[in-house]
């Protein structure tokens, strides 16, 4: 049950007896046509703006049609009005039994309320984390897991495919610089000196991977040269450094479906299937770039490259694949990467990436706008940076990690469940404040207890029915009659109930799982303000042996508050709160 749906619907099929009766021409495009919340509450329950994205096409004035479209709505018994507001929008309110109608939904279908058929079944990879395997995820890494994996979630309650992959950045020089690292500590283990030139890695957490390795070799390679061990030690360490990063992402509750190895793509001939597929599309030359920006051209030496044309995907300039010594550049492998997410017959590619990515968007969206001949979209989510905070003060890197702060050291902080709401409280491309005293706050302002607490305060709600006498299981309180609930604050909640169907389809379509945070709060906040209305008016107390029809109906009423808000936690990865 969708009620936005439902009201859109309605519009439709009042303007086909529109065109029936020759007010409206036929075959107009009705896809922009919309069924809000209004922005202001007093207007009404809903408005549509039908009048004002035809009346342009159907050459008429958009009061007038608003005007001829009111009454045929209103006919309908599930709208007490339809207004004319502003220039041609119109205000509709419904009858309560539209809103009351929304409890019985959500107990009948429980953690289904709210589902979408939306996705089709449609395949979407989303790609996210993806860090280099040299140490600990950090917190930028945190909330690119986070927003990547609620996401991921979020687009599978709409109905999509979602399968949630990790790319393996174990093809680069870093990966040698880890083993260099690595070997330092090995030679550590062993009683030598050592000291860590600059560009390597000194954070405690290669500590334990050296003596790994002492233990497997024993002093086999204290004395060898690095063309003995490199090969060896690098597979080594990183094998063990994924074994970190899986923890980690374990910690907070992400677990991937693939594990994707930039390795596997070097000496396969994967990268040059990818390109000899662009290649035959006209799409790979031999040329020399411009001068990039800010370089005289005294300072810039041109050389032949071979060049990607990504400008006629959208690019601001061609990009090289090549580099005029023969080697790859970093593009090529991605290309090659991306090449195989479309072979694999993904309908929609989603990539996460850090803020410090974003001069990759374009030729990524370019690359693979080429290799699906433009049938596969890819949307690049940017995660902005996070600042972290405790006892007012910017709060101190990890000795663990040498130069940051882990995921596991906020994780240790506030939990996972915390943890992730508060990544959720803004934008992902918006920069993050996270104050540690402030997420463990017990308070209105701080969203992941107030939310928690929403969903506690109605478990006990329950817990009290029940010890007076009512069954609460969810068959019996979905037949309750709601006739009872009539208040102002009762009918706000339960406009926010039936919102949630709503929400969660444009939360999906925008790639935006912050909307669902924000709903949730919302949500509470309308919870919250209903018990509160209680204690000033005892005729609104939720749990009332003398009003026992009226409690029945207050007892769904909270159940139903109590499923979304479950629900959309679950959307999230975060456990609901039975008790506080």
């Amino acid at each position: 049950m969708n009620v936005f749906s439902d009201i859109r619907a309605l519009v439709l099929t009042s303007l086909d007896a529109l065109e029936a009766a020759g007010t409206l021409p036929a075959g107009l495009d009705r896809s922009n046509v919309a069924v809000e919340p209004p922005r202001d509450a007093a207007h009404g329950d809903m408005a549509t703006n039908a009048a004002m994205v035809l009346a342009k096409p159907a050459r008429s004035n958009p009061r007038a049609l608003a005007e001829a479209l009111a009454p045929v709505l209103a006919a309908d018994p599930r709208v007490l009005s339809a207004d004319v507001a502003g220039p041609g929008f119109l205000n509709l309110r419904l009858d309560p039994s539209v809103w009351l109608a929304v409890v019985p939904e959500a107990l009948g279908k429980g953690a289904g309320f709210g589902r979408s058929t939306m996705g089709a079944g449609a395949k979407v990879n989303v790609e996210y984390v993806s860090a280099n395997p040299t140490g600990p995820l950090h917190v930028g890494h945190t909330r690119g897991a986070v927003f990547g994996d609620a996401l991921a979630g979020l687009l599978d309650f709409a109905g999509f495919e979602v399968t949630r992959e990790y790319y393996i950045n174990d093809g680069g020089a870093q990966v040698d610089t880890l083993a260099r690292s690595v070997y330092l500590r090995y030679l550590e283990a062993h009683g030598r000196a050592v000291e860590f030139p600059d560009g390597t890695y000194p954070g405690d957490y290669l500590v334990p991977v050296g003596q790994a390795l002492k233990d497997k070799v024993g002093d086999a390679f204290v004395e060898a040269s690095e063309d003995v061990w490199l090969e060896g030690v690098r597979e080594f360490a990183t094998d063990a450094m994924l074994d970190l990063i899986r923890d980690d992402l374990a910690q907070l509750g992400v677990k991937m479906d693939v594990w994707f190895s930039e390795k596997s793509l070097y000496g396969t001939g994967r990268i040059e299937a990818a390109l000899k597929d662009l290649e035959d599309k006209g799409l790979i030359y031999e040329g020399v770039l411009e001068p990039p920006k800010g370089k005289t051209p005294e300072d810039w030496e041109p050389r032949e490259q071979t060049l990607f044309r990504s400008t006629s995907h959208g690019d601001d300039v061609d990009r090289p694949v090549k580099k005029s010594d023969g080697a790859w550049t970093y593009f090529a492998p991605d290309i090659a990467y991306h090449y195989d997410k479309v072979t694999r017959g993904f309908d929609a590619l989603i990539d996460v990436f850090g803020a410090d990515h974003g001069g990759y968007v374009k030729r990524m969206k370019a690359a693979v706008s080429a290799l699906s001949d433009g049938k596969v979209p890819l949307d690049i989510k940017l995660t902005q940076l996070v600042k972290l905070y405790k006892n007012g003060e910017p709060f101190k890197m990890s000795k663990r990690a040498g130069t940051f702060v882990t995921l596991r050291d906020v994780v240790e902080q506030v939990g996972p469940d915390v943890t992730r709401f508060v990544m959720l409280t803004r934008k992902n491309d918006a920069p993050l404040d996270f104050d540690f005293d402030k997420a463990m706050e017990q308070s209105k302002d701080n969203p992941v207890f107030y939310v928690q607490y929403a969903h506690a305060r109605a478990h006990s709600v329950a817990k009290r029915g029940a010890q007076d006498g009512f069954d609460v299981s969810d068959a019996a309180l979905a037949g309750a009659d709601l006739a009872p609930l009539s208040h102002a604050s009762e009918m706000e909640l339960l406009r926010k109930l039936a919102e949630w169907p709503r929400l969660v389809e444009a939360a999906a379509q925008s790639h935006e799982p912050h909307r669902v945070a924000f709903y949730l709060y919302d949500l509470a906040s309308a919870f919250h303000s209903l018990q509160h209305q209680g204690k000033i008016d005892p005729d609104l107390r939720f749990v009332r042996t003398d009003a026992p029809q009226a409690t029945k109906a207050r007892l769904a009423l909270v159940r139903a508050v109590a499923v979304v808000i479950a629900s959309g936690l679950g959307i999230l990865g975060v456990t609901p709160a039975d008790e506080m």
